[in-house]
């Protein structure tokens, strides 16, 4: 249940990511980070040159003294970087604009009305933009086109916040208070994602009215199809769908995934939140206690049965997945993947592999918990997109585990092998999936950091894993090294494939940053020499690679923004190859309380998407001159729009060079 101690939706999100939910003993990415690097190589705030000996199968031994503190380390990044701060705006680099596409309320589908705060209804928002965009995927039209000034956004909604979306309700008590049926149906339409047409007119990106894409996704009315092996299986069957083979809707829409026959996949985060109810003698008590369901920290099973784990035990196990939609026909069924997992899934970025085949990778976002890989049976048919129709049904899904030397070693979760079978629990590869988490902890999978968004790079074939923080890591599951017990600021690793081979069972690894103020004593970052007092940052979530292969990458460090760098989230520019390797650089920064996600780039670079999510929730009452709790009427900021008769918004900013140069040049 939601606590009181809780001012904002957002803040009981991160302390659920800071509860882990897994008790398995095996090494932690910690121990073995500190197996392989010594903190007596380690020098304050960088790596300096007496360290290279004992990093010397590490890329970092490239910088060695060929770059000093404060000097740019890479030419190809020449913007002017934006400071650290926080305040009631967001910030660009100079020589940049940054305007706002849509915001929540805007119109999506045809004879929508103009948003209205204090006239929401659930009929209205179902024609509206949904709340806390995070994913965003472009897909250029027409298909297999490149265009860069006119294709489709899908953009995921992940939840809402309450308390400043709805007149005179602050953040529930224990007990919902003040909470109707109409309000539930209003956050169940503002749930699932968007698409909308847009395109580049006189030198300014808007939507185009009454697009023929235009598409609402939600919670509350779109029915979706279950595909692949736990399709039809009787865990998945409730009383409203006895085949086990149809669910409405999806819920906490986190980071997704856009694959090369332009389907849009949106995974499925924190959906443990949104059921109520309790555990005693449940058939699933195991299973849904991994996963931390029931949460209740929605009123959803109060007016909604089937969010109700005692009167439909079943629903929560239809929940946690990758779920396929095709922009391109708003028609079509949107269909939950089986194939690939249930956990609660940061992003499903792929790439097509050597042979053909598509590698998607995944991460659990939750402390303590795994990275996986799926890998398609077949070769993705580049010429025929309906060919693709089926191709995330039929494959293998593997887990990390990490080894101190360096690599890494990709488990299979199939059934009947290492482990998974009847005699632990798994009857079928449909329990191997229900239960992905269990399966995994059984194999000895490595437990890890909160892993978030995984990016996969085709120019260099490596693998960016953003790796968010871990505060409850106590200092007797790791030494004085490196990564850090109750490590607030997060790392992000580097992944290589042997040969360039994404479906190789070995990978090396390594760490490209360790996050946090590399001038702070106690921190113990891990930057470039050349990093300048703005470039660093803490908790590293969202990322991209844009088309040159360039690392940019989002934050999102909760209500302890003051704590993990005194300063509001934003997009860095991070160096990933060479003498800059190892180099942040500030590009965008956002209002107070807000969250950076989803950037995308267009295919000539010359355009950035980013969302902007929960602006006024986070962390305001450390805001200078606030210092309270936000609500409806009296919140930290009122961006977008700073219209008194406004709340803050969740918003997509569209980021342009003024000479209409490519990002980051």
């Amino acid at each position: 249940m939601i606590e009181n101690r809780f001012s904002c939706r957002s803040q009981a999100y991160d302390a659920a990511d800071d509860q882990p939910a897994n008790q398995s003993d095996a090494a932690t990415l910690g121990d073995l980070i500190n197996a392989r690097y010594n903190r007596r190589a380690m020098l304050k705030g960088a790596l300096g040159v007496t360290a290279m000996s004992a990093l010397a199968a590490s890329p970092l031994a490239l910088l060695a003294s060929s770059t000093e503190r404060g000097n740019p380390a890479a030419a190809q990044l020449r913007f002017s970087e934006v400071e650290h701060g926080v305040d009631e705006t967001h910030h660009v680099a100079p020589g940049y604009s940054a305007d706002v596409l849509i915001r929540w309320g805007d119109p999506v589908l045809a004879g929508a009305p103009a948003f209205d705060p204090y006239n929401q209804s659930a009929g209205t928002q179902r024609g509206q933009f949904g709340y806390n965009n995070d994913f965003i995927g472009y897909i250029p039209l027409p298909f297999g086109s490149g265009n860069s000034e006119h294709g489709l956004l899908c953009i995921n909604h992940e939840y809402t916040n309450e308390e400043v979306m709805f007149p005179g309700l602050s953040l529930y008590d224990s007990e919902h208070g003040g909470v109707t049926k109409e309000i539930v149906e209003i956050e169940m339409a503002c749930n699932g994602g968007s698409i909308i047409e847009i395109k580049k007119q006189d030198g300014k990106w808007k939507s185009v009215p009454d697009g023929k894409y235009a598409r609402r996704i939600t919670a509350l009315d779109t029915p979706m199809a279950i595909s692949g092996p736990a399709a039809g299986n009787p865990r998945l069957r409730t009383s409203a769908d006895p085949t086990g083979k149809e669910v409405i809707g999806t819920i906490n829409n986190c980071a997704g995934g856009i694959t090369p026959w332009g389907t849009y996949l949106m995974a499925e985060e924190n959906f443990h939140g949104y059921f109520s109810g309790n555990l005693e003698n449940h058939p699933e008590k195991v299973n849904y206690e991994r996963y931390g369901v029931p949460a209740g920290r929605y009123a959803w099973g109060k007016f909604h049965k089937r969010f109700d784990i005692n009167a439909e035990p079943n629903e929560a196990n239809r929940f946690g997945w990758i779920v396929e939609v095709d922009p391109l026909d708003p028609a079509s069924m949107p269909i939950k993947r089986t194939a690939l997992g249930r956990f609660k899934h940061e992003g499903a970025e792929s790439i097509v592999n050597g042979d053909g085949r598509l590698v998607l990778y995944s991460g659990d976002d939750q402390r303590f918990e795994y990275l996986y890989r799926f890998v398609s049976a077949r070769p993705v048919n580049p010429e025929n997109r309906v060919a693709n129709r089926d191709l995330l049904d039929q494959g293998i899904l593997f887990v990390a585990k990490f080894h101190s030397d360096g690599t890494l070693t990709w488990l299979p979760l199939t059934f009947g092998s290492n482990g998974l079978t009847a005699e632990n629990g798994f009857q079928s590869q449909a329990d191997v999936l229900i239960e992905t988490r269990r399966a995994a902890s059984v194999l000895g999978a490595t437990p890890m950091d909160r892993p978030e968004d995984v990016e996969p790079n085709p120019h260099n074939d490596r693998v960016y894993v953003m790796l968010t923080n871990n505060a409850k890591r106590t200092s007797d599951q790791v030494d004085a090294a490196n990564p850090r017990a109750a490590n607030i600021w997060g790392h992000v690793l580097e992944l290589t494939p042997e040969n360039g081979d994404h479906a190789a069972t070995t990978f090396k690894w390594d760490i490209l940053i360790k996050a946090g103020n590399p001038d702070s004593d106690g921190v113990a970052a891990m930057w470039n020499p050349a990093t300048t007092q703005n470039g660093w940052f803490a908790c590293p979530d969202n990322c991209a690679v844009d088309h040159q292969g360039r690392l940019w990458v989002a934050t999102d460090q909760g209500k302890s923004w003051k704590k993990a760098s005194g300063s509001a989230d934003g997009i860095w520019a991070l160096e990933t190859d060479g003498k800059g390797r190892g180099t942040g650089k500030m590009f965008f920064r956002v209002p107070v309380g807000a969250e950076m996600c989803g950037p995308r780039f267009t295919p000539d670079d010359r355009t950035l998407f980013v969302a902007v999510q929960h602006p006024a929730t986070d962390g305001t009452k450390d805001f200078p001159g606030f210092e309270r709790a936000s609500t409806f009427e009296d919140p930290a900021t009122r961006w977008p729009d700073f219209d008194p008769t406004m709340p803050p918004r969740p918003s997509v900013v569209v980021i342009t060079k003024d000479d209409g140069g490519v990002i980051g040049s």
